[in-house]
């Protein structure tokens, strides 16, 4: 609804703007057809504005910004450099050319302050302070996703369980390498390339996970490795890198681009009891059923212990048999050692 108004004013600005230009001095002597085509212009104008705002439907703040600041800083350039050079310069201020100078040094300014703002926005936040600190508190650092960790899929549980708060990124050649692997005669490498479209599919569905295809720059070295391509590119997005591959880990390690080993995440969320293990456990109450004894771990991990209700108030010494993780947490099934056959 706020768009809409906004768009409204801007209509209705630029009709004003066409009734200013009716009243003006020059207008009475212009010919009937000039206030039909200047009022047709204005109406043109605004239109042909929002039609192709409304055409780019992904907006970069970004961008926007480095536009902004570009002409912000051009501008100001432009004023200092006509301070600094009007004592040296050997023509009068009254001369025709110094209305030239100005326009044709803003131009020049103004261009390449916004072109090298354009090409370094990812190196620089010259955004509003409350942003930039919103930006270091919920950690907007990219991830940037590899063939490998796509294939594996266990990122997108990762991702549905809300682990990462930051957007992912998918380079542009790593989704054309899936593409290819899908369309490839061998049967194992086309099974791994469609599994990791259904992942990216998955992910794209899914309204609670922002992710992106990003087309490497004009600098990119398209010789190189893949590896080597999908770390520099998180470099240069200042991301981090996500894989299930310890060589590219490695290779991340050395460039200093931050990586996570999906498979390294997988060893810190198993369980820390295997069957067999030994514990020593103080029952506190009954469980469930009646023979068992429930206790519970220093790190709060309730242990399930069976024919240990006899043993209630008692440190037993049990044998773990399974362990099941659930949402409430993780439960450990023991059984006392003396009940060992």
């Amino acid at each position: 609804m706020a768009l809409v108004v906004l768009r409204a004013i801007f209509v209705m600005v630029s009709v004003g703007i066409a009734v200013l230009i009716f009243n003006s001095a020059w207008m009475s002597e212009a010919p009937q057809w000039v206030p039909w085509a200047v009022l047709a212009g204005m109406i043109a104008l605004p239109l042909a504005v929002m039609g192709i705002d409304a055409a780019i439907r992904r907006k970069h703040l970004t961008t926007i910004t480095a536009v902004y600041f570009g002409l912000l800083v051009g501008v100001l350039l432009t004023y200092i450099s006509m301070l600094a050079l009007s004592p040296v310069l050997p023509l009068n201020r009254s001369h025709p050319a110094w209305a030239w100078v100005p326009l044709i040094l803003g131009c020049v300014l103004c261009y390449v302050c916004t072109s090298l703002l354009l090409q370094t926005r990812d190196d620089f936040r010259f955004l509003i302070p409350f942003v930039e600190f919103a930006r270091d508190v919920r950690g907007l650092r990219p991830n940037v996703l590899d063939a490998a960790a796509i294939i594996d899929g266990r990122i997108a549980d990762l991702a549905e369980a809300g682990v990462f708060e930051s957007r992912f990124v998918v380079p542009s050649f790593v989704l054309d390498e899936l593409q290819v692997a899908a369309d490839s005669s061998d049967r194992q490498r086309r099974v791994r390339g469609r599994r990791g479209l259904d992942v990216l599919t998955r992910l794209r569905t899914n309204k609670t996970i922002e992710i992106d295809v990003v087309t490497p720059g004009d600098d990119a070295d398209e010789d190189a490795s893949p590896e080597s391509r999908v770390v520099a590119l998180a470099g240069r997005l200042g991301g981090r890198l996500i894989t299930n591959d310890a060589t590219v880990v490695k290779l991340a390690g050395v460039r200093a681009v931050p990586a996570i080993n999906v498979n390294d995440v997988a060893v810190a969320l198993k369980p820390s009891f295997v069957p067999g293990d030994a514990l020593a456990v103080r029952l506190v109450k009954q469980g469930e059923e009646p023979d068992q004894g429930v206790g519970y771990l220093d790190d709060g991990t309730m242990v399930v212990v069976e024919n240990g209700r006899d043993q209630i108030g008692r440190t037993v010494h049990v044998q773990v048999t399974s362990t099941l993780q659930t949402t409430a947490g993780r439960l450990v099934f023991a059984r006392p050692e003396t009940a060992r056959l």
